[in-house]
Parts: C-alpha cells; sequence; structure tokens
C-alpha cells in the first residue's frame, strides 16, 4: 500500500456544553489523531475515539495511544515489511492475536481505509460497499440540571430536523424524565441510553418504560450479562439495544443465540474497526435485527468514519452523526460536518473520508506530534 510514516497528533477538543452520563462528565475530549503518509503525499486518516476515562471500556485515550504506538505500530510496521499489507481487511489478521485493545486497533485501521480509499480514488463509502447519498441522523443529550433545560435542548434539536433523540438515563432520572419528554413531543423518535446503570432487580421499573414508545433501551445491565438482558428482553415490549456488551463477531453470536437483543448499536471504535463493524452489519441483517451508527463524541474525522458506516444499507436506523456544530465550536475538519433536515450528506464524489483537516484548527488544538518512519523510507 505504499505506506512511508505515521504521525500521531494530539489534541485537545473543548466541548461546547459537557455531555453528562451517570458514570462521569466530559467538558473536553483529548483525541488522537492517525495520519499515514505514502509517498505521493496522500494522507490518510484515522482517529483515537476513547474517552479521558475508563469507565466506557478498559481503555482511555491515553492507555491506547501507549498501545497504539508501542505495540501496534511496530506489528503493522513488520507486516509491511513482509508484503502482507495489501488491503485494509488485513489489518484485523495482523491484530489477530492482540486481545482486546480494540480503540488502538481501529484508530490505525481507520487510517488504513482512507489511503486505501484515496490511492484507488474513491470515497470510503464506497470502498466499504455503501449505498447511500445520505444518512438518516439522530442526537444522544446527556442528562441536564432541570426537566424544563432537557426540553428546551429537544425543542432545538427538532427544530435542526433530528430524526431521533436520545436521552440518558439512570436508576432516580428516568421514568419521570422520559414521561416529561413524551408529554411535550408526543410522536418524537426517542430512545433511552442507561449505559448498565441498571440491575436485574430493576427489571419492574424498566418494564414501565413500555408506556411510552420508546425506540429501544440501551444498555441496561453491565456489559458482560447478556443473560439478564435476554432475560428484560422476555419481558418487556420495548427492544433491547447492546452497545457495551459487543466487542467482538463472538459476542454478536452469543448474544443472537441468547436472544438478548433487538437492536445492535455499532461503534467502530468499540469493535476494532471498519472490517469487523461492517460483517456485525452483515451478520445482524442476516438476523433481521436493527443497526445504527454509535457515537462517541468524535472529532471531524471519527464523525467522517461514522458516516461512511452509516451509507451502508444494513445500518437500518438513525445514527449518532450530528453536526460538527453541536458539539465543537470549530471543528478539525473541512468542511465541517452538517446536518440538514435530518441527514448527512455523503461524500461520495470525494476520495477517502472525503474531508481534510483544518491545519489551522489542528494546530490550535494540538499539543504534540510524534513522527514514525517506515524502517527503510
Amino acid at each position: 500500500m505504499n505506506i512511508q510514516a505515521m504521525k500521531l497528533h494530539y489534541v485537545r477538543m473543548a466541548l461546547k456544553n459537557p455531555f453528562v452520563t451517570h458514570t462521569s462528565t466530559v467538558a473536553e475530549k483529548p483525541v488522537v489523531i492517525v495520519e499515514l503518509i505514502d509517498r505521493e503525499g496522500n494522507a490518510g486518516y484515522g482517529e483515537l475515539v476513547a474517552l479521558p476515562h475508563i469507565f466506557y471500556t478498559e481503555e482511555s485515550v491515553e492507555s491506547a495511544a501507549v498501545v497504539l504506538k508501542k505495540h501496534l505500530w511496530p506489528l503493522f510496521q513488520m507486516a509491511y515489511q513482509q508484503g502482507t499489507v495489501q488491503h485494509p481487511t488485513d489489518v484485523t489478521t495482523i491484530f489477530s492475536g492482540v486481545k482486546r485493545n480494540k480503540m488502538a486497533i481501529a484508530a490505525l485501521e481507520g487510517a488504513v481505509w482512507d489511503l486505501y480509499a484515496k490511492q484507488q480514488q474513491t470515497s470510503l463509502s464506497a470502498c466499504l460497499g455503501g449505498e447511500r447519498s445520505k444518512v438518516s441522523v439522530g442526537v444522544a443529550i446527556g442528562q441536564k440540571q432541570t426537566t424544563r433545560e432537557l426540553l428546551q435542548e429537544i425543542e432545538k434539536k427538532m427544530a435542526d430536523g433530528y430524526h431521533r433523540v436520545k436521552l440518558k438515563i439512570s436508576p432516580g432520572a428516568d421514568i419521570e424524565i422520559i414521561r416529561a419528554v413524551r408529554e411535550s413531543f408526543p410522536s418524537l423518535p426517542l430512545m433511552a441510553d442507561a449505559n448498565s446503570a441498571y440491575t436485574w432487580k430493576d427489571k419492574d421499573r424498566l418494564r414501565q418504560l413500555d408506556d411510552y414508545q420508546l425506540m429501544m433501551i440501551e444498555q441496561p445491565f453491565a456489559h458482560d450479562d447478556l443473560l439478564s438482558h435476554a432475560r428484560l428482553q422476555e419481558v418487556i415490549d420495548t427492544p433491547v439495544c447492546l452497545d457495551e456488551s459487543i466487542v467482538t463477531l463472538h459476542d454478536v453470536d452469543l448474544a443472537i443465540t441468547l436472544r438478548s437483543f433487538k437492536v445492535l448499536n455499532i461503534k467502530i471504535g468499540r469493535v476494532g474497526g471498519l472490517t469487523q463493524a461492517k460483517q456485525m452489519i452483515e451478520r445482524c441483517a442476516r438476523e433481521n435485527i436493527e443497526v445504527w451508527c454509535g457515537g462517541m463524541l468524535e472529532a471531524g474525522v471519527g464523525r467522517a468514519h461514522n458516516v461512511a458506516l452509516a451509507s451502508i444499507s444494513g445500518v437500518t436506523l438513525p445514527g449518532d452523526l450530528g453536526s460538527s456544530s453541536h458539539y465543537w465550536t470549530e471543528d478539525i475538519i473541512a468542511p465541517e460536518i452538517v446536518v440538514q433536515q435530518g441527514f448527512v450528506e455523503v461524500p461520495n464524489d470525494r476520495y477517502g473520508i472525503g474531508f481534510q483537516l483544518n491545519q489551522a484548527n489542528l494546530e490550535k488544538k494540538r499539543e504534540a506530534v510524534d513522527v514514525f518512519k517506515v524502517m527503510g523510507e
């Protein structure tokens, strides 16, 4: 694939508004942009989407960055010099012996996919088999201080045309909030995300959600408790959506066997990259399981990868693919991602992810950069 060097850009992005869940509050997001450069000057970009803390998965942005440069890059470079990097799907094979560390893997793999698409002079969406020219989007809204503040935020997002709203819930901050939202917005496509805040003893409380016509409840129980999710799906009508529980294709197969879910949230970083994500989409399509593309408070590079993934026909529900301006005063890509009437355009007329780095914004937000040359270059 003609790779000459890798650069890691360490960037700090301040959110316009803190994003609050029951486990954490994120006011600014450290981001690592992976840049792969070939001899012709083409550059492919990936984004390390891990959070600053380890409450979502075992990876933090700091730990994943260490794994990326100290372990994954040497393995990748060795495979490249042996001639076994011919296609982005080869990355999965190269790192098949690596335990977990999915977000670190996805960051490097994303840059490989983008560079490959540019070398082939086609869009990333086309490389992945995407068929859509635009993708339907929803928005995730963190917990607010008051219900009034939450309702005002939802009204703004509806005016912007978003096709679905996701609310964060937890014990004591759930039924009353959902009821208030549903009373104010009777026809709003609405889902609730629990981020593993509940246990099986809360089943009767969760059953009350059936009264509010939710699209789904996402990850009510612990990430490793597929059995309780299956038991819950047996006693509620609201579809159960899995997020943190699904990391590998084996997890998908096990959850299907147990009937633990009806909807899958696929986050590229959580599952180890676009190759694995695409295989999960295909597996769910065979079982008539709904799929949507989740978000990790990505900067523009990661968001562009999400748009390409969501262009695949097997992604059936609106994803967390909001405008750059929903999260950031200024993004690090040009042009920025914009939601128009509830859709984001897929940049099929541009190579790769279809967006360039905004070098001026990148330099303002960048704290450091590491450069790694391919040996012999």
